[in-house]
């Protein structure tokens, strides 16, 4: 029998970072993973995969709509299905390679095969039992469904089935206008389906500042996605190659059917523990059907951590890196840390869509005084010269105090640009201190300063 100091289930990235930092800490580790590569659902069939093929089929968009007018001439590529799939698994085996790597430096053991929890103290892999002081449970999560839904992730897939189609569909219906099915119907839409997308509520991705969530549904139409709002699916039928998706409106219960060759449900994800056996060592669940954790990230079971999707939060990636980090300071004997708000939010379509902190609807809620400062990248230089002058930054700062509290970015690299403001957030920077740094020019991150100036006596370019 083996024994560990920490003992982590799941190699996601919250689990495998929460490993690798255990070990940087001095304390034995090991990490379950029942895949044939490490990385969990984010480097195997979600963030890292999606977004080699965002980029490609961006390439392929900039090829058929600007390159002419760059005086690049000559016939638009073609696309070769099989081959961009191919670009997308070296893209995804490249980065599981460099996990296993990591572990390898870091002296972890790869306990391969599905993990289970028999008893306070133990892990069960396999036929194998091993010791554990320490247990971090990283399952992460699943896509959810709808009743009446049924997957075959062949004709009714799931954003795992979406990434591994045998041809690009000529008719795409996506349920859900979140994250996952507004990038990959973007990704299809620019690789010629017919994409439309069914939305249960009256705003596409749920949650983010209404001015953002209409601009950036109405460059998503202009980009061929068709949008059916506030449509409630009802049950889809499918064949071996062609499906049908029933909804009803909630305005008036008229009842509609459309026809698919592919039907993508991004109806959101829920969190994967059954068959760890926690329930019989008395670890609590939430109302929702997650694992309830407190300021440690310490279950009702002592000596057993749960973090990343698996817990209460936003199911995000970077999210669980940071409890996966905080998690292993705290079973250091040190002090774990998370600023849960100061998380960002990206989606990757073109243009990109960044946001932290707070919405103007979450602080009108909350009846705190605020103010605006925004600018649009029409005014910015280095987004004009390459055909993206399309979106805005806005900033939330307190109206008495002018501090930073939150951040909205659609346009060029909003991805990256948000990080800016996180920083600054996290220091409680103020806007006049954004506005006040210096920024290169050309760069979309004057577009950032801009909107920062705007918070104050207004912005220099618009």
């Amino acid at each position: 029998m083996s024994s560990y100091d920490v003992i982590v289930i799941g190699s996601g990235p919250g689990g495998y970072v929460a490993a690798i930092r255990c070990a940087q800490l001095g304390l034995k580790t090991a990490c379950v993973e029942g895949r044939e590569t490490l990385g969990g659902t984010c480097l195997n069939v979600g963030c890292i995969p999606s977004k080699a093929l965002l980029h490609a089929s961006h390439m392929l968009h900039e090829a058929e709509h600007n390159f002419a007018e760059m005086g690049l001439k000559g016939k638009s590529p073609s696309v070769d299905w099989k081959q961009m799939l191919t670009y997308k698994q070296s893209t995804v085996d490249s980065n599981t390679k460099g996990i296993e790597f990591l572990f390898k430096k870091n002296k972890i053991d790869w306990l391969k095969g599905w993990g289970s929890v028999p008893e306070a103290g133990k892990v069960k892999v396999g036929d194998e039992v091993h010791e554990a002081k320490n247990i971090i449970i990283a399952t992460g999560s699943e896509p959810s469904s709808l009743p009446g839904v049924e997957v075959d992730e062949k004709v009714v897939v799931t954003s795992t089935g979406a990434l591994e189609l045998g041809k690009v569909p000529k008719k795409l219906v996506v349920i859900g206008a979140g994250v996952i099915g507004l990038e990959l119907g973007s990704v299809y839409a620019r690789l010629g389906s017919e994409v439309t997308v069914v939305e249960f509520l009256d705003a596409v991705t749920p949650g983010m500042d209404p001015e953002v969530q209409k601009v950036f549904q109405r460059m998503l139409k202009k980009q061929g996605l068709e949008f059916i709002m506030g449509a409630a699916v009802q049950k889809t039928e499918a064949s071996k190659t062609k499906a049908k998706v029933h909804y009803k409106l909630r305005k008036d219960d008229s009842e509609h059917v459309l026809d698919a060759d592919v039907v993508l449900v991004a109806t959101g994800r829920k969190p994967v523990h059954d068959g760890l056996g926690i329930d019989a060592l008395g670890v609590e669940l939430t109302k929702r059907g997650q694992i309830a954790v407190d300021k440690n990230w310490q279950t009702s079971a002592k000596g057993i951590y749960a973090i990343g999707d698996v817990i209460e939060g936003p199911m995000l990636a970077h999210k669980a890196e940071d409890e996966g980090m905080a998690v292993a300071e705290v079973i250091a004997g040190k002090h774990g840390h998370v600023n849960y708000g100061v998380i960002p939010g990206v989606i990757y379509t073109h243009p990109e869509v960044a946001n932290v902190g707070e919405t103007e609807a979450t602080l009108k809620e909350a009846g705190r005084a605020y103010k605006v400062g925004k600018f649009s990248f029409m005014g910015n230089a280095r987004a004009k010269a390459v055909f993206a002058g399309d979106g805005f930054v806005k900033i939330l700062a307190d109206k008495e105090t002018d501090r930073i509290l939150g951040a909205h970015i659609i346009g060029p690299g909003a991805g990256d640009l948000i990080h800016e403001v996180c920083v600054a957030m996290e220091f409680g920077a103020s806007a006049q201190d954004l506005a006040m740094t210096c920024h290169a020019h050309p760069t979309y991150s004057e577009a950032v300063r801009e909107a920062a100036l705007a918070c104050g006596d207004g912005p220099i370019h618009m």
